[in-house]
């Protein structure tokens, strides 16, 4: 059940800029808050307590009680800037507690990991850390000046073309980095 919400609430969150775009004229900022609130509970209620999810899911709900209380559309498009900011702190902080997010991650295809594979996954945690970073910057600024539109284009494609980018460069820099040694 778990593995089902955490994958409608991660579909959701890919399809919500055209959510926002296309129902902004057919639902109130309340009914969204209250969609994605039931998701991220939903979320909460059936996974594993893990102290280092719960703050993430407890700013998702803070944000959506905010969207259903000022009932703004405006607040609608700090969404994804939060998203954002929950990524890059879940990947610094990993940093700092480690180990970093990226090794936890190739640990679970390849638990005994090279020692010399460490330093490496230290620095693409840090790459992904200047990514989210970025992104949270632009999306905020498209958020604040920019029509709903180039808004919607930039959080609902271009992130993720970038994104599959990063992922295709780090995969083409670790294949390389693998045939040096």
């Amino acid at each position: 059940m778990s593995r089902l919400v955490g994958l409608i609430l991660l579909i959701a969150g890919l399809l919500y800029p055209f959510a926002v775009y296309f129902g902004i004229g057919h639902f109130s900022p309340r009914q969204f808050a209250l969609l994605l609130g039931a998701l991220w509970l939903a979320r909460a209620l059936t996974s594993k307590p893990r102290s280092g999810k719960s703050w993430m899911t407890a700013a998702a709900l803070v944000f959506c009680v905010l969207l259903a209380v000022f009932d703004s559309p405006a607040l609608l498009r700090w969404y994804p800037v939060l998203v954002s900011g929950l990524f890059l702190a879940l990947f610094s902080l990993s940093l700092k507690i480690g180990p970093p997010l990226v090794e936890r991650l190739a640990r679970l295809r390849e638990p005994h990991l090279p020692a010399r594979a460490i330093p490496y996954t230290r620095q693409v945690t840090k790459v992904w850390c200047v990514f989210f970073l970025g992104n949270g910057l632009v999306t905020a600024a498209l958020t604040l000046w920019a029509p709903l539109a180039w808004w919607t284009l930039y959080t609902g494609l271009i992130a993720y073309v970038l994104m599959a980018l990063l992922f295709a460069v780090e995969w083409w820099v670790r294949q390389r980095v693998r045939g040096q040694s």
